[in-house]
């Protein structure tokens, strides 16, 4: 993997954020905020949780090691949630830029949520952290579903490539 290739990476996440989050503000608060079952339960709370991971990562790479993450209820609608993910894109990519080509390969130590010690290549950790996303952008397009809602325009990696393309 290399530094390129994370860059182009987070340009995807960030592209599949965004139309998630679109999609997402066209719902009401009711939608947003319903308990669906899923693994977080709402809307809501599935996006925080997909943005709280990214900022701990983050925070771990910046030699912290977060205890809790964020509350759900920090993010009553989605301009909340988006600006404080803005912020957080802002850090992130400084934080990619940063590192240059050898630290594609980096390793870090830090703590799990649980208080655990691990140690993971930052590629992995960076390649997770887009992965992760993808997975919960499912979800919540299965919860728009089911919610009678739009799920927005395609995430699809391969849509991404094509408009990037274009």
């Amino acid at each position: 993997m290399t530094l390129q290739d994370l860059h182009t990476l987070l340009d995807f996440h960030y592209w599949a954020r965004d139309r998630m989050l679109d999609a997402v503000a066209a719902v009401t608060p009711e939608q947003y905020t319903k308990n669906l079952g899923s693994s977080f339960g709402s809307i809501r709370d599935t996006l925080v949780h997909t943005y709280s991971a990214e900022w701990a990562w983050c925070r771990r790479w910046h030699g912290e090691s977060p205890t809790t993450r964020p509350a759900a209820e920090q993010f009553p609608d989605v301009a909340s949630l988006r600006a404080m993910w803005a912020q957080q894109e802002g850090e992130t990519r400084a934080f990619l830029a940063s590192l240059g080509e050898p630290g594609v390969t980096r390793t870090f130590d830090y703590m799990m949520l649980s208080g655990e010690p691990a140690t993971s290549v930052f590629w992995h950790m960076l390649q997770h952290v887009v992965n992760h996303a993808s997975y919960h952008r499912g979800q919540v397009t299965t919860m728009l579903r089911q919610q009678g809602a739009s799920p927005g325009k395609s995430t699809d990696m391969v849509t991404f490539y094509r408009e990037r393309g274009a």
